[in-house]
Formats: structure tokens, C-alpha cells, sequence
């Protein structure tokens, strides 16, 4: 199956002629001429873009979701090639319509008209996984339903499988990619390929995000009408907005570009950061902008999360990056164990501070962040750096963010953006409040186990009495010890004592 797959690949790159594309990059032009005289009855009229989409739409979810990632970033591609693959963000074709009904009477065991007082059979938006059809329930609320495509499992199994060989070859015949860990990156992407596949879990992601920025200013997420919900199905709020990537029309109706910029970025850290939740599939066919100038999230499929480990980690490297610290982000690398411990820090240091150095103090426009993860990939192979798969969303997440940024206001300083909120969450975490925020987590637990600690105590050492013969120097350390416990529960008492009262104070007040 994977041979028929792979040739199927070959095939529709000979038909759309993106072999031509490849061999364009010669700069002698000897091999198209060679090409083109082998295969002589070909002429592709087409535009190389829209053959490019067309390609990629031929075959399948996978490749179309390539497609949608390559087309943020403008900086990489020539503008022909990024505003045709910008289409793959809301215009795939969809699938019938005929299809559509069928999966939802077959959800719902009656036909389409009994379970919506209104069903639109022409769909607002076709993705690669699903498309959307706007409706109205019984009660008259308007949502937006979210149908999956018939028959895409078992295409994406077998694209994942292709990656998935293409990946174990890469590991045997290149001893440099099992630094890059190209299978666990292609098990990272199929985990969350195969969790965009059902819309039960879209639908909780969406509904996490939702509770995560109840009454925020920056944020608006759609509500989950779960009665109507299913594998295949999801019905929420319909969202009004304009699409991010529709510049004039914001500023016909009053946005503030550089604002929402910047709302753009506080938004990506405060998911990272504050909540270690993310979106992560923020293209602009899955972003709205209100009326007010908040966001509008759309398409919950893909979701990132990040341990403690992690969010500290990535702070400590920001905030060291944004201080020009690199002294600290090398030694962030060595402590996480993501390059050898043997490293010396100094030359390490140095080789961040020549890949970062000159992108500072420097507007969006003038940044690419591309070329700068290149030069760190490169570096990272020089300092045998291990790829970390569960960064991977992360780490695209942030190329579609300065995508954006890139639109809406070149002129953006990140770095400035970003620093005091980053600034914030580590005093948070790390400083007082942090300590007492982790003692007030912590209270309930300690409310059961602190007057259980004297007890617990004294059968330790009466077990210990009578096991073994005690020496006198023995116990009295034992002693001291005891009076030491002693000592901190007092101070931990009185620590909790202190938080029950500034929130009975704060309640009161």
C-alpha cells in the first residue's frame, strides 16, 4: 500500500510538472533542458502556484496542511507561490453536499431538517480535515457545524505510514538524523493528526480555551453546544468577524493593526506561559478579528501543552534572549539536558551570540526568523543538540505568529512586546508571589497531613527504639531533628496563617 502511495506522490508531481520547479533551482538551466527534452510532450500553461495547490490539494489533508504552513511564510517564498498557497487556508474544495447530510443523519438518526431549524446547504469554509455549514437550532441560536470528511482516516494512516518509513530510512542511511529524531517527530505529528480526526476532542480543546480566557479582552473563543456533538460532528457559536488576512477591510471598520499586533503576541505567551495550553494552528484561515478588535479563534484540531519543566525552560531562553544573555541560555541548554553535559559553556555561549546578535533592535520586517532557526539548527548540529519533539508545535506555532505579526504591522519589536510580559511570569513563578500562590495550591493538602506529622513522627522513632540499639549520639540527633520538624511546621503554620488572612482580608474588603 505504501508503494502504491508513493507512486501515487510521483505521479501527480509529473503531472502538475513541480519536478520542473525543483529543477529550476539550477542556475545553469542544463538539467530542465535535459528534463524537458526526455519528457518533450509535456507543457504546463499553468502558473507554478496554482500548479503547486493544486498538487498538494490531489494529495490529501497532510500535504494540504504543508501547504497552509508554507503560506505564512511570505519571507521564505517568492509572493506568486505564498499568495496561491495562501488558498489552501479556506478554499480546498469541500465535498458534496450530499455527503455532508449523510453523516449528519446518520449521527443523528433523522433527517437533517428535523434536528436544525435552518441548514445551509452551501458550506461557509472547506479545510483539509472538515468543512463548515452554518445553521440555527431549535431554540433559534445560530451555530456554525462542523462535519468531518468521509473517508479521510484511512488517507491520513497511509501518508503517515509513507512518513513514517521515509523517516526510518533517513535514521539507517544518515547517522546525523538520529540526532533529529525524524520518527519521534512524525509519531509527535501523527498524535495530533490523529486527535484532529475527532471532533469530540476538538470540541473539549475549544472548550478549555474558552474557560482559560473567560472575559478577556484579547480573546474571543466559540461556546460548545455538546448536546449536538460527535466524533463527526461539532456544533458551536457562529462567530461574525472579518478574516486577519483582509487588512483593508479591518481598517474599514476601525482596527487598530499595530494594537492587534501586539494583542497577538501577549495572547501566544499568555497561552504558553500562564496556562501551558495553546493553539496551535493559528493560520489565518482559523483567525477572526470582533467588530471591538479582539481575536476570534477558530479550529481547536490542533492543540499544544507544555509540562512545568518546559514553560520554565522556555522562559529562562526568552528571557535570555530578550537580555541578550547568552550566557544563561547556554547553560539553560546544558542543565536541560538537551545537549551534552560536557559542553563548554563559554563556546556555546559564543555561537548563540553570533546567530542572535544581529537580529536584535531590529523591526519585524527586517527579521526572519526562518533563517535564524536555520543557523540555530546548524548550531545545535555543531553542539550535537537533540531535537525535542514536544517543542515542535511550539516551534511552528511561533513562525505562524511572526507571520502574522509580519502583516499586520512590519514594524512590530517583539522583543519589547514580549519581555515585560515574560518579565512578569517569572517573578510570578519564581519570586513571592509565587511562593505563596504554591502555599495557598498546597493548603488543603497539608490541612489533612499537618496534624498527622507529631504521630507519624513519634512511630518512627518508636519503631526505631526498639529495632535497633540506639546509641546515645543517634538519638540525640534524632532528637534534633525532631525539633527541627518542630521549627519549620510552626513556620508553615504560621506561612498558611498569614495567606488565610490576606484572603479572608481580601474578601472582606
Amino acid at each position: 500500500m505504501r508503494l502504491f502511495r508513493l507512486a501515487k506522490i510521483i505521479t501527480v508531481g509529473l503531472r502538475f510538472g513541480l519536478d520542473q520547479m525543483v529543477l529550476e533551482a539550477d542556475p545553469s538551466g542544463r538539467l530542465v533542458k535535459l528534463w524537458q527534452a526526455v519528457f518533450f510532450w509535456r507543457h504546463p500553461t499553468a502558473p507554478r502556484g496554482e500548479r503547486l495547490r493544486r498538487a498538494l490539494e490531489s494529495l490529501g489533508p497532510i500535504f494540504v496542511k504543508f501547504g497552509q504552513m508554507l503560506s505564512t511564510r511570505r519571507d521564505l517564498l517568492p509572493p506568486d507561490l505564498a499568495d496561491e498557497l495562501a488558498l489552501l487556508q479556506d478554499r480546498v474544495p469541500p465535498f458534496p453536499t450530499e455527503q455532508a447530510l449523510k453523516v449528519l443523519e446518520d449521527f443523528y438518526g433523522k433527517p437533517v431538517d428535523e434536528v436544525f431549524v435552518d441548514f445551509e446547504r452551501t458550506p461557509v469554509a472547506s479545510a483539509s480535515v472538515a468543512q463548515v455549514h452554518f445553521a440555527r437550532l431549535p431554540d433559534g441560536t445560530e451555530v456554525a457545524v462542523k462535519i468531518l470528511r468521509p473517508g479521510i482516516e484511512p488517507v491520513i494512516a497511509h501518508d503517515l505510514a509513507l512518513l513514517d518509513t521515509a523517516a526510518t530510512l533517513l535514521e539507517k542511511l544518515w547517522p546525523e538524523a538520529r540526532r533529529l529524531k525524524p520518527r519521534e517527530v512524525v509519531a509527535e505529528f501523527s498524535k495530533y493528526l490523529h486527535d484532529e480526526l475527532d471532533l469530540m476532542r476538538e470540541a473539549s480543546n475549544c472548550s478549555q480555551l474558552r474557560r482559560n480566557f473567560t472575559n478577556s479582552k484579547l480573546l474571543q473563543v466559540p461556546e460548545v453546544h455538546w448536546d449536538w456533538c460527535g466524533k463527526n460532528v461539532m456544533v458551536m457559536e457562529r462567530m461574525r468577524g472579518v478574516p486577519i488576512s483582509q487588512l483593508d477591510a479591518l481598517r474599514a471598520q476601525g482596527t487598530d493593526l499595530k494594537a492587534l499586533s501586539r494583542a497577538g503576541v501577549e495572547i501566544f505567551f499568555t497561552q504558553v506561559f500562564r496556562d501551558g495550553f495553546f493553539h496551535a494552528d493559528m493560520h489565518p484561515g482559523n483567525i477572526f478579528v470582533h467588530a471591538d478588535g479582539r481575536y476570534i479563534a477558530l479550529d481547536f484540531g490542533i492543540v499544544g501543552t507544555l509540562n512545568a519543566e518546559d514553560k520554565s525552560y522556555l522562559a529562562q531562553n526568552f528571557l535570555g534572549f530578550f537580555k541578550r544573555d547568552y550566557n544563561r541560555v547556554a547553560r539553560a541548554h546544558i542543565e536541560a539536558g538537551w545537549v551534552p553535559a560536557h559542553t563548554r559553556v563559554d563556546e556555546f555561549e559564543s555561537a548563540i551570540r553570533a546567530v542572535c546578535e544581529p537580529i536584535f533592535d531590529r523591526p519585524l520586517k527586517d527579521i526572519s526568523f526562518g533563517k535564524t532557526l536555520l543557523r540555530l539548527f546548524q548550531t545545535a548540529r555543531r553542539f550535537e543538540m537533540e531535537v525535542q519533539p514536544q517543542l515542535v508545535l511550539l516551534q511552528k506555532t511561533l513562525l505562524n505568529i511572526e507571520g502574522l505579526g509580519r502583516q499586520l504591522d512590519p514594524e512590530l519589536d517583539l522583543w519589547k512586546t514580549a519581555k515585560p510580559f515574560l518579565e512578569r511570569w517569572m517573578e510570578e513563578q519564581m519570586g513571592w508571589r509565587g511562593l505563596l500562590r504554591n502555599l495557598k495550591d498546597e493548603a488543603p493538602s497539608w490541612a489533612g497531613t499537618l496534624p498527622q506529622l507529631p504521630r507519624l513522627v513519634h512511630r518512627v522513632l518508636d519503631s526505631t527504639a526498639h529495632r535497633h540499639e540506639v546509641q546515645s549520639g543517634e538519638l540525640e540527633r534524632l532528637a534534633a531533628a525532631q525539633r527541627t520538624h518542630g521549627r519549620v511546621l510552626w513556620l508553615v503554620s504560621t506561612l498558611l496563617a498569614a495567606i488565610l488572612g490576606l484572603e479572608l482580608y481580601r474578601l472582606l474588603g
